[in-house]
């Protein structure tokens, strides 16, 4: 039995470090991670109609072992949620992909109302999209000389662009989200697309 979990522990993560940054493949998403940031620099996952088959519940974000990344801490007293990146609505299918998005490699310090707004109706409108076909999703995070830095040390983006690459219609539709208060609703933030 402890072969056997062990050998699952290794399929689930796949590592490469380049300094700071660690690029890790798991089995629902693959991220560019920055521990000096201690953000995602980037991360692709793929929406295709997967059911509904569990709840969050009280679900909360964990951190890894042997990686530095932000923590609750960082997401204490702030308008900062912990925003996930590859949405755990897209992965209920089954509790193991549900608890994935949980990783705190899979979070972003998201100003909330851009999270719970605009943010999540493009989310919701993935989930519409891929009834009718398959989805490659990047969100790129932006960091520059507007990203806060907070006193628990991790860096907030200035802005996160997704990128959505739709399989039949083999064309790519960019959204470009500054990481405030959005002023605008979600369409209104699709750009061309720069990939």
């Amino acid at each position: 039995m402890k072969k056997l979990y062990i050998l699952l522990l290794i399929t689930l993560f796949s590592i490469t470090t380049k300094g700071q940054n660690i690029q890790i493949k798991t089995s629902i998403f693959e991220v560019l991670y920055s521990q000096t940031l201690e953000q995602p620099m980037w991360l692709i996952y793929k929406s295709n109609n997967r059911p509904t088959n569990v709840n969050r519940g009280s679900m909360d974000f964990y951190t890894e072992t042997g990686i530095k990344t932000s923590d609750a801490a960082d997401y204490k007293s702030n308008v900062y949620d912990k925003g996930h990146l590859a949405p755990a609505a897209t992965f209920s299918d089954n509790m193991e992909n549900l608890k994935q998005t949980f990783s705190y490699l899979n979070c972003v310090l998201q100003d909330q109302y851009m999270n719970r707004g605009e943010w999540r109706l493009l989310e919701e409108q993935e989930r519409k999209w891929d009834d009718i076909e398959d989805l490659t999703i990047k969100v790129e995070l932006i960091f520059d000389s507007n990203s806060k830095k907070l006193p628990t040390n991790a860096t907030v983006p200035s802005a996160m662009i997704k990128h959505i690459y739709f399989k039949k219609q083999k064309r790519w539709r960019c959204f470009d989200f500054p990481n405030i208060k959005p002023t605008k609703n979600w369409q209104e933030h699709e750009v061309t697309h720069k990939h």
